[in-house]
This record gives C-alpha cells, sequence and structure tokens, in this order.
C-alpha cells in the first residue's frame, strides 16, 4: 500500500468509526504509537481510526 492510499484508509477509518471524537483521537495516539513501537506499517487494530 502506499503512502497516499494509508492516508486515505486511515482517514476514512477516522470519519466511519463509530465513537465520540475524543475516543477515536485516543485511538489514533495510541495505534501509532503501537507502530513507532513495532516498527511496523501496522498495528494490528484494523479498522480503528490510525492504523
Amino acid at each position: 500500500m502506499s503512502d497516499e492510499q494509508g492516508i486515505r484508509q486511515s482517514l476514512r477509518n477516522f470519519r466511519e468509526y463509530d465513537a465520540p471524537f475524543l475516543t477515536k483521537l485516543r485511538m489514533v495516539v495510541s495505534n501509532n504509537a503501537i507502530k513507532l513501537r513495532t516498527r511496523k506499517d501496522c498495528c494490528g487494530n484494523f479498522g480503528q481510526p490510525g492504523c
């Protein structure tokens, strides 16, 4: 997946995920921290914001 496709998918996940804004924001931070810690492109939480 190209970077542009990954960004689009992340934005789509954020927009379409059914949760309050602050919950989605927390998921973005958490899921990106997982990706940084594991040095992988995916956090493993498919469909969640930030993944």
